[in-house]
């Protein structure tokens, strides 16, 4: 009779993990949270406690020193977990460390070229490429296509959540959160054949549907974009048939 092997007490596999980019342009603790209650629009999921790395490139040497342990707990309050700060001066590195975060170099957002994912993945060296799921997207999943565009032929229930670095193809109804561009993207798009979705993300910038989705492309083909800093939601016309014969 084999005897099995003990258990490790702990291993250590390749994962990929997904964080929010909070990117930081002053330091007032009310200024913030007003902001991210303006944000949130009062939805207490609204983030369903993302990781999130704090990015302060844009805090000025004269703006209100960072209260890190109160920047923490408020995050935390919008269910957001700080993991990481980026871009951070020498002088901020021991209070950082000491709220347990780790330093981000920054070198992701500042180096790479504004492109879609799978031209970032060319390259990097890696062949284009795009991830394709053929199963239903339950409630609780999180599908994330890194470096790629995401194709999904079946529904995307609510409660579920899809991720691309490029654009998101949804070939059926689309009602969970989706975003796309995650790497930032500016480019990238959500197209769906029955869209009516909970939140959808276009590099970064959110749009939530609490009332529901716009009610005159409401479960038809549409696509979004973003525009500037705007949301944009475009209906797609099914093209006809032509008759050659």
């Amino acid at each position: 009779m084999s005897k099995s092997l003990p258990q490790k007490p702990i291993e250590i596999k390749i994962s990929t993990v997904v964080a929010v980019s909070a990117i930081v342009h002053g330091a007032d603790p009310q200024a913030l949270d007003g902001a991210l209650r303006d944000m949130t629009g009062g939805v207490a999921d609204f983030f369903e406690d993302d990781l999130a790395v704090l990015d302060v490139a844009d805090l000025a040497p004269g703006d209100t020193p960072v209260d890190w342990a109160a920047l923490v707990a408020l995050l935390k309050k919008y269910r957001l977990n700080a993991v990481a700060v980026r871009n951070a001066t020498p002088g901020m590195h021991d209070a950082i460390l000491a709220q347990g975060l780790s330093l981000d170099s920054g070198k992701t957002r500042d180096d790479a070229p504004a492109k879609d994912g799978p031209t970032l993945a060319a390259e990097s060296g890696a062949e284009a490429q795009v991830m394709v799921i053929d199963t239903p997207v339950r409630a609780g999943q999180r599908i994330y296509a890194r470096g790629c565009d995401l194709i999904i032929t079946a529904v995307v229930n609510n409660g579920a959540e899809i991720i691309a670095d490029g654009s998101i193809h949804v070939y059926s109804s689309l009602y969970g959160r989706a975003l796309a561009g995650a790497s930032g993207n500016p480019q990238a798009r959500i197209f769906a054949l029955a869209m009516e979705p909970e939140l959808v993300s276009i590099a970064g910038v959110y749009r939530t549907f609490e009332d529901g989705f716009t009610p005159e492309m409401k479960a038809g083909p549409a696509q979004i974009r973003l525009a500037g800093d705007r949301i944009e939601i475009h209906s797609v016309k099914p093209v006809t048939p032509v008759n050659r014969s």
